[in-house]
């Protein structure tokens, strides 16, 4: 019994961080299995269907709050479906060993950016006033698709930094990124599910906590100033980039 209430603590705790931050959470959902003893590329699978219900719980709360931008979120989906399967599928045939390492060092010099970055309050701008150039979104999901697919993250740890570099406020930045997510992480759990690397008895274990921590961790957004959040946002970006590389070097980190 306390087993499990332990995989429903580290469901509520992976939840929180990726609502906060609109990561969807399979950053920290992947070792986790791993570490306990799931098959890395099973709990790449597990991670992506897991995914699925985080950005979902996330997406309804933040859709509450009126902070998704909608007509962003579907374009970077439209392109994210294709490029999640295309990275479901090759993880079949190469190592992400290097992709690791060249995706880790890019993603450190988008976080240095983003800390350095001024942002405004989302009570300073209102949503349909943020001019956004709608034919760069579609690329910029393409790549968070395959990197969903292959990785087994969300997909928001290209998405929050786009939407941001495309000019919206990080809290609906990270809003969209995690509607946008429910979609791409959708598409990479099916072709997963068809690979065989689902591993449905460690979603029941997980997703529930995942579905109660994405709640909290929407609410602790709503209330963080934007540039504490951007910072934050920056700095675990950063460690999860760091982590990446060392991974594609083959060193154990956990």
């Amino acid at each position: 019994m306390l087993k499990y209430v332990g995989y429903f603590a580290v469901g509520i705790f992976i939840g929180i961080l990726a609502a906060l931050f609109g990561l969807g959470g399979g950053f920290l959902i992947v070792p986790t299995l791993n570490f306990l003893g799931v098959e890395i590329h099973h709990a790449v699978g597990t991670s992506s269907a897991a995914v699925v219900f985080t950005s979902l719980s996330s997406a309804v709360a933040y859709s509450r709050q009126r902070r998704i931008h909608y007509k962003a979120g579907l374009l970077l989906a439209s392109t994210a479906v294709i490029g999640a399967y295309i990275g479901a599928w090759l993880t079949s045939f190469i190592s992400a060993a290097q992709l690791k390492v060249i995706f880790g060092l890019a993603l450190i010099m988008v976080a240095v950016r983003i800390y350095r970055k001024k942002t405004a309050e989302p009570s300073e701008v209102r949503l349909e006033d943020v001019e956004v150039n709608y034919k760069l979104v579609p690329l910029g999901g393409f790549f968070a698709g395959i990197a969903s697919g292959l990785l087994g993250v969300g997909g928001g740890i290209i998405n929050v930094p786009f939407l941001t570099y495309l000019g919206l406020p990080i809290h609906y930045a990270v809003a969209t990124s995690s509607f946008a997510i429910v979609f791409t992480a959708t598409a990479g759990a099916l072709k997963h599910y068809a690979m065989g690397n689902v591993e449905t008895q460690w979603l029941v274990l997980l997703v529930p906590g995942l579905i109660i921590g994405a709640q909290l961790g929407a609410r602790i957004a709503k209330r963080t100033r934007a540039d504490s959040l951007k910072k934050a946002f920056a700095v675990v970006m950063a460690l999860l980039a760091l982590r990446m590389i060392l991974k594609g070097l083959g060193l154990p980190v956990p």
